[in-house]
């Protein structure tokens, strides 16, 4: 899959993890788009480490599993990293 595929993979991503984790990942819908296209990106990097393919298609179901849960991960580094402030 090319970078632009990647690209709209991750933004999609991004809004999956909006709406799977929408009170743990700060900063709005712009922030949630970022973290999923860094894990899109990050997720599809390790899938191909482990399952040594070089080549990841877009409307594969593994690409997007690959890409979900690193979207995921990425969101709950982020979560763990900024924390939740509290208004109290």
């Amino acid at each position: 899959m090319g970078f632009i595929g990647w690209i709209v993979l991750g933004l999609v991503v991004g809004a999956i993890v909006k709406a799977v984790m929408p009170g743990k990942v700060g900063g709005g819908w712009i922030t949630s788009l970022v973290l999923g296209l860094v894990g899109g990106v990050l997720g599809g990097w390790i899938g191909s480490l482990l399952f040594n393919s070089g080549k990841m298609e877009f409307w594969n179901l593994g690409s997007w599993i690959l890409a979900i849960v690193g979207g995921l991960v990425v969101a709950g580094i982020w979560g763990a990293i900024t924390g939740r402030k509290s208004n109290a």
